[in-house]
């Protein structure tokens, strides 16, 4: 096959990962744990063929620059190597995620590209085999291979730095997406992440604790105890925000509709309603809540923000492949 188009969703991490050990492998400084979502993805087709002259890589319809190209071609060679080919590739990706936004658009974008070349290419590597290279496209996109929660285990080598399934979260599990602010960041994630493990003398405290944290969150999971998942979820990502607070200079993702939302979560619990937050590398705040109350939370939050700002998900499935119907939808021939 010369041809494939994947769809993979976006997970958003409770435990989370925030600091690389190897900024060259993507291998992370400690092991994490996420929730893929439904309602956030990216779909994207690959071509390789003999008569291409260059790589070209097109989001959401736009040829992108020669630079943002030269770091796509980068990942498709950890293909092309394995692969034995040497043949360019037309690589075309439509984001059903804000880019850049703290909304994990890079973790979808490369786990669809990932999937989409070993499909492409005949790899056909398991999907643990596979999270090894799409984690050195973005450490997040590790996850999104696989659905409901996942566990990004940091591991000691390239080779088993990887994702594995954790639980189907088919237990009433859901999110209420706030978006603050749909822009791309100021501050990249590499950027931050690079600032706060060189800067930060509360660095080291987060990486400790964030390991008790991923054991004590697959208890919970394992028990189906949301409230104790919920947490453990809002306290890793406080604690991860207050690592950037101490790098030199202080890294603040914060916006002030950021601290109005975790406040808005906050005054749902004294009313008896079981919700969490959790923030990512940018503004947007997620609240962790059971989706059968997500509709009644969502209508809640309406008195502080827009319908349009507010979206609800359930949890996710792993990547797989689009139908010939879905890909002719983007004018793509399979």
């Amino acid at each position: 096959m010369t041809k494939a188009a994947v769809r993979a969703h976006t997970n958003i991490a409770l435990i989370k990962y925030w600091g690389k050990a190897d900024e060259t492998l993507f291998l992370p400084m400690n092991s994490s744990l996420s929730l893929t979502l439904d309602g956030l993805y990216t779909d994207t087709f690959v071509e390789i063929s003999d008569t291409f002259t260059e790589d070209q890589f097109y989001l959401n319809d736009v040829l992108q620059s020669p630079e943002e190209t030269a770091k796509i071609s980068r990942f498709l060679d950890l293909f092309r190597n394995k692969a034995g080919i040497t043949h360019f590739i037309q690589v075309k990706s439509i984001n059903h995620v804000p880019t850049a936004a703290g909304l994990a658009s890079s973790a979808s974008a490369f786990a669809a590209l990932a999937g989409a070349m070993n499909r492409a290419t005949g790899l056909n590597m398991d999907l643990e085999t596979l999270s090894t290279y799409a984690r050195r496209g973005s450490g997040s996109a590790t996850r999104s291979l696989f659905g409901g929660f996942v566990e990004w285990q940091k591991g000691t080598s390239s080779e088993d730095s990887m994702a594995v399934p954790v639980d189907d979260a088919s237990w009433d599990i859901g999110m209420v997406i706030i978006a603050v602010n749909k822009s791309a960041k100021k501050i990249s994630s590499r950027i931050g992440m690079k600032q706060t493990v060189e800067t930060s003398p509360f660095y080291p405290a987060w990486v400790a604790s964030a390991e008790e944290d991923l054991l004590a969150i697959k208890k919970a999971i394992k028990a189906r105890d949301f409230e104790k998942v919920g947490q453990i979820t809002e306290h890793s990502a406080m604690k991860m925000h207050g690592s950037m607070l101490g790098a030199e200079t202080p890294i603040i993702y914060f916006e002030p509709d950021s601290i109005k939302a975790i406040h808005a979560v906050r005054a749902l619990r004294e009313q008896g309603i079981l919700c969490y937050v959790t923030m990512d590398a940018g503004p947007n705040v997620k609240v962790l809540c059971r989706l059968s109350e997500a509709g009644k939370i969502k209508e809640m939050l309406r008195e502080y923000f827009s319908e349009e700002q507010l979206l609800i998900s359930g949890p996710g499935q792993g990547i797989r492949p689009l139908t010939a119907q879905e890909a002719a939808e983007y004018n793509w021939q399979l």
